[in-house]
């Protein structure tokens, strides 16, 4: 058995990389257009590969992402595209690769990863915790959608997919940072990923659409991309399938909602992805008509560097806490540090005190959002409180005022 080597793919073998992903995923897209997007897409990104010989097994890329965190940003790696040969299954490819990632990030300063997990159970174990969580929500529009605020009276209009990019990063962006857990979207990330001609998920759904509100001219105050979808039975409605529905206030987001289930010859709205606090939650007058179906995790993070990573978000209290963390990956983030942040800053430096909290990193990455609290995890017997109250102290920092979120699946 030959060693495995961890290394860049070139672009040169990207071609033999993508008929491995498709190989392992039980895909190969018929459109060429589709395979030529998957290939530009990873010529952007990040390449790790694992080489058995001459034989490419393993291959994953990295987003080269910009990711909000509480009070700011950091750079972020977005994994993707991972795998491995089922001939060499359990032999380390995935392990060497991660660590290979992991080694980068330290590299090139870059403190923290996400990705998106096709199966949960495989990436705790390499300290991933689930930052951010989404709700699926349906609302029964067959009949007017009734709602306990008034919605914001600012015209709504049509806007041409081909110029949403240009219109709709702004608003975007301003609202980005307002809730950690989103990735920058450069124009090629809206074409791509957003507005596509086709739903690479639904090809039964129809081309994307795009609704803002506010005047021509004027700054959007928000704006909702969906696609609809017509039963194959004249008598049924169709659906409404909405991507992502942004506003800068609530009465702005009651206007979007409005239109989307007044479109005429549907009776069903479908949101994938909602943040759990969204406001429609409570500004919906009957919940029977607006109905969570499902709740998933969304990102996972990955705290490569604890301590930079604790440093580089705001904190909205004061807290004093010695921190042991365990990691079985990256042993520099292991053992105990003393904690000391609030609303003017953070430090984390090693001491040998005795510990107020003991947690895993994968754990502490679930809370670094603010998605998670760590009181829960206390509850649950994956955290331990040896000081009374310190989990309470440490959610109480780690607060925000609206719940970490992201659709930019990946």
């Amino acid at each position: 058995m030959s060693e495995l080597e961890f290394r860049d793919v070139p672009e040169s073998d990207v071609d033999r990389a993508l008929e491995l992903w498709w190989l392992v995923f039980h895909d190969r897209p018929d459109e060429k257009e589709k395979r030529e997007y998957h290939r530009a897409m990873v010529l952007r990104c990040d390449r790790v590969g694992a080489y058995d010989g001459d034989a490419l097994v393993g291959f994953l890329v990295a987003h080269r992402f910009t990711l909000s965190v509480p009070g700011g940003e950091l750079p972020c790696p977005g994994l993707t595209f991972v795998s491995v040969a089922p001939t060499h299954r359990r032999r380390g490819v995935l392990s060497g690769m991660i660590a290979e990632v992991f080694r980068r990030c330290a590299a090139h300063g870059r403190p923290i990863a996400a990705l998106w997990a096709s199966e949960a159970a495989i990436y705790g174990r390499f300290g991933f915790g689930a930052g951010t969580y989404g709700t699926t929500v349906e609302i029964n529009s067959t009949r007017p959608l009734d709602l306990r605020i008034a919605p914001d009276p600012r015209p709504l209009r049509l806007i041409d997919p081909a110029d949403a990019p240009a219109q709709l990063g702004p608003s975007y962006e301003a609202t980005r940072t307002r809730r950690a857990g989103r990735v920058a979207r450069d124009a090629e990330r809206w074409r791509g990923e957003w507005l596509p001609e086709t739903d690479e998920d639904d090809e039964e759904l129809g081309p994307p659409r795009v609704v803002g509100l506010g005047a021509v001219g004027e700054p959007l105050a928000g704006y909702a991309v969906y696609r609809t979808r017509r039963e194959d039975d004249p008598a049924k409605p169709g659906t409404v399938q909405v991507a992502e529905l942004e506003a800068d206030t609530p009465a702005g987001e009651a206007a979007l909602w409005n239109y989307l289930a007044g479109i005429d010859l549907t009776g069903t709205v479908r949101a994938w992805g909602l943040a759990p606090d969204d406001p429609l939650l409570l500004f919906a007058t009957d919940r029977d008509q607006v109905r969570v179906v499902a709740e998933f995790p969304a990102l996972w993070v990955r705290l490569v560097d604890v301590g930079a990573a604790l440093t580089a978000r705001s904190w909205a209290a004061e807290v004093f806490l010695v921190l042991e963390i365990t990691d079985d990956r990256v042993p520099a983030n292991a053992g105990r540090f003393r904690l000391a942040a609030s609303p003017h800053g953070c430090t984390y430096e090693p001491t040998s005190a005795a510990p107020d909290l003991a947690l895993d990193v994968r754990d502490l990455a679930a809370c670094y959002l603010g998605g998670t609290e760590v009181r829960r995890l206390v509850l649950a017997g994956l955290v331990t409180e040896h000081t009374p109250g310190a989990a309470d102290a440490l959610d109480a920092a780690l607060r925000t005022t609206e719940l970490p979120h992201t659709v930019d699946e990946f």
